[in-house]
């Protein structure tokens, strides 16, 4: 273990005394301050990000980020900083930015994305080409990715930041970037969700952390302009027309694409470590189940074989860009990632049989072409028809649910009547989590509903939907469970002691229902305790290091709060104001302190104009 710190932590060594030395005006901080058992919670510390600043260029005011992911071993935070458009890594001991992971277009200085693009001999990654232009996005688009050297110094382009306004108001966060972020258990891979509906893998124990692979879970909005219906004639409003029809949360222009991949979870099943990705926003929701055994453990790197070896997660063919099946109704001639498992649709398409097939019936094909152009259907995702060579035609779903035992179709209602259709997600999908009880994933559907195909009609529930990813299964994974929460919008769930599952409720698009928080179990669904004292959260979290979790509860009515609850009593403590739109937080098991990135505001201290990283404790 003592070698891995040193891999990690010698890395970023220098740029460490140049990030603690930007720091000089936080804080003082207690290295283990927040100890203690009793005493009530308080900031210890405000830690500035890295080249932010209230006036402009270089990064402007930390006032739009993402998920914050924490390894309690290394004593590494990082946080998706639209901004900056970098991961920002901190020190949790010293409390102080230590590095940046971003690309070609990053605004943080790092160390990591100073070098220009160039080109390499070794193993190649093509362009990634799909029905809406260059999936490359950002900084180098003219040549083929490479591995090694493939990466931040390489021919990785970056993150969009915050497109256009993402404030929430305004209702395009879809189209921004970085979002979600998550370690491996190891610490040694950190995946970061695009908007260019993909994920990118870090590798963290290079000296400069460099990409692993980069890999589609959808369609990417149009930002190079490349979408129209002659296709090589550039658009140069690019995501322009996305944005106009970002109104309501439609986001129906073709432009739009499948828009950001974001929150995600990781399990381990049969010895394959999985890794769940949403494409969680409005216009055609759906998540995509992806085998990373081989990213994270540096399997068949070089040489390559695929489909055997999946290293990299390159196409099937690895000469020729990724893409979708482009026939309608879809045909095999996509040439699609060799880790994807499958992929789940909440469209409400749904079979009339009792069996769910691959694909449905009753003109549904999956994927739904939902975004239609003047030269025809732009069919969404990655998936394929049929089952082949693994990856050749990835299987898919809609969000029908099947028990496993019997085969038959089922709603949250019961057995499905005829003509029953499958779930659709109003509000979208948000967070999930691992469920090791039953090796599925637990799956936020925030507004939920099932309808009939004949009359649409519907009934709106919050749900948890439970997914069995069926590793070797060529059907590819499914629902096997829904769970009902009601007068909740679930956002995010995370695994406490033993079976216990805390469901994050939140309040947007239009429904405010009263804080209201639920624990289930995960074995049974039932729900074991309810919080009223607590609720409009986002992102939730629990320390094993003083058994509690810690909520961001950005929407509660009396201002945005850092709620606190035992997890082992299943009691609510105490609620810490925060600062608007606080809705990321983790925590530290050793010294338990709690970090919240905080927007501009005097809550930051010393850094009120640039925004900050805020940490708890009990002193």
């Amino acid at each position: 273990m003592r070698s891995r710190l040193v891999t990690i932590l010698g890395a970023v060594a220098l740029v460490a005394l140049v990030f603690l030395a930007y720091s000089c005006g936080s804080q003082p901080f207690s290295p283990t301050s927040g100890t203690t058992v009793n005493g009530a919670y308080t900031v210890l510390n405000v830690i500035p990000v890295p080249e932010h600043n209230p006036t402009g260029e270089p990064g402007g005011p930390f006032n739009s980020f993402d998920i914050s992911s924490l390894d309690s071993v290394n004593h590494l935070l990082y946080v998706s900083d639209r901004i900056g458009l970098a991961v920002v890594v901190t020190d949790t001991l010293n409390n102080a930015a230590i590095n940046t992971i971003g690309g070609a277009n990053a605004v943080t200085a790092g160390g990591n994305n100073a070098s220009p693009c160039f080109t390499s001999a070794t193993v190649t990654i093509p362009p990634i080409l799909t029905a809406l232009g260059n999936f490359t996005r950002y900084g180098c688009r003219t040549g083929a990715f490479t591995i090694p050297t493939f990466g931040a110094n390489g021919l990785f382009g970056g993150f969009p930041g915050a497109q256009c306004c993402a404030a929430r108001a305004n209702g395009v966060n879809p189209l921004s970037a970085p979002d979600g972020n998550q370690l491996s258990p190891d610490g040694r891979t950190l995946f970061v969700s695009n908007g260019s509906s993909s994920v990118v893998a870090f590798d963290l124990t290079t000296p400069t952390p460099t990409v692993l692979a980069d890999f589609p879970t959808g369609q990417s909005p149009d930002y190079d302009g490349l979408a129209t219906a002659n296709p090589g004639t550039p658009n140069p409003t690019g995501i322009a027309a996305c944005i106009a029809s970002a109104n309501g949360r439609a986001f129906s222009d073709p432009t739009c694409g499948d828009l950001r991949a974001d929150e995600m979870s990781y399990g381990v099943v049969g010895g394959h470590d999985i890794l769940l990705v949403a494409n969680g926003d409005p216009a055609l929701p759906f998540v995509t189940l992806i085998d990373v055994t081989d990213i994270v453990s540096r399997t068949n790197a070089a040489p390559f074989v695929v489909p055997a070896g999946m290293g990299h997660c390159l196409p099937v063919t690895p000469g020729q860009p990724y893409r979708p099946n482009t026939a309608t109704p879809p045909a095999s001639n996509g040439n699609f990632p060799t880790c994807i498992i499958g992929q789940i649709y909440y469209d409400g398409a749904g079979p009339v049989s009792s069996i769910v097939p691959v694909d449905s019936a009753n003109g549904f094909p999956c994927p739904d072409p939902s975004n239609a152009t003047p030269a025809g259907p732009v069919p969404s995702g990655v998936s394929g028809t049929g089952v082949g060579v693994a990856g050749a035609n990835v299987p898919c779903h809609h969000s029908a649910i099947v028990d496993v035992n019997t085969g038959a179709f089922i709603t949250n209602n019961g057995t499905a009547g005829a003509g029953q259709a499958g779930e659709i997600a109003v509000a979208g999908i948000g967070g999930s989590a691992f469920n090791p009880v039953h090796n599925t994933f637990f799956v936020t559907n925030s507004n939920c509903t099932v309808s009939t195909l004949a009359t649409q009609a519907s009934v709106a529930v919050g749900c948890i939907d439970e997914i069995d990813p069926r590793i070797g299964n060529p059907n590819g994974p499914v629902v096997v469970n829904v769970i009902p929460v009601i007068n909740c919008q679930p956002a995010s769930i995370v695994q406490g002691p033993g079976n216990d599952f805390l469901v994050g409720c939140a309040d947007h698009d239009g429904i405010a229902f009263p804080p209201n928080m639920f624990i289930i179990d995960g074995n049974t669904g039932a729900t074991l305790a309810t919080f009223s004292q607590i609720g409009g959260v986002d992102e939730i979290w629990f320390n094993p290091g003083d058994n509690r979790y810690y909520l961001a509860a950005r929407d509660f009515p009396s201002g945005p709060q850092l709620g606190v609850i035992d997890a082992g009593t299943r009691t609510w403590l105490v609620n810490v104001p925060t600062n608007s739109n606080s809705h990321s937080v983790a925590a530290d098991s050793l010294n338990n302190h709690v970090f919240v990135p905080s927007q501009s505001g005097g809550i930051c201290g010393t850094q009120s104009s640039n925004g900050c990283i805020l940490v708890y404790g009990r002193q």
